[in-house]
């Protein structure tokens, strides 16, 4: 039993799990955003271009056309941030990649393996 739990808990401290729980969290939260965004500030202009108090109210028949209106700007809004995100993530790993290989070009050469050996050789001559 005490194995069980210090692999569940090593399972659930792993980096990836936690940075998952963070995405989750932040997600959901982007959402609630996103939501209100759609329906008090985007919902109401597209109302008023149209005529139309609320998108909720639109049916065909039983069809609630609506709320799937609703969702799909949800939808746009949500991926076109994410698409955002990760391009300015790859270019920032781009850029930091970039930085790393200037780095290794200009950092100062060491002392070749036979300069070492020499070096070492006259040490043991003082000696």
């Amino acid at each position: 039993m005490k194995k069980m739990l210090n692999e569940l808990k090593a399972f659930l401290f792993r980096g990836n799990v936690l940075d998952l729980a963070i995405a989750v969290v932040v997600g959901a939260a982007f959402k609630a955003i996103v939501d209100s965004l759609v329906t008090d500030i985007i919902t109401p202009i597209i109302g008023a271009i149209f005529n139309v108090k609320s998108f909720k109210a639109l049916q065909l028949g039983v069809i609630n056309i609506g709320s799937f209106i609703d969702a799909v700007i949800n939808f746009l809004i949500i991926g076109t941030v994410l698409f955002f995100v990760v391009k300015m993530s790859e270019k920032l790993t781009s850029l930091r990649k970039e930085q790393e290989a200037k780095d290794v070009e200009n950092a100062p050469a060491g002392p070749t393996q036979e300069q070492l050996l020499a070096e070492i050789r006259d040490l043991l001559r003082i000696r």
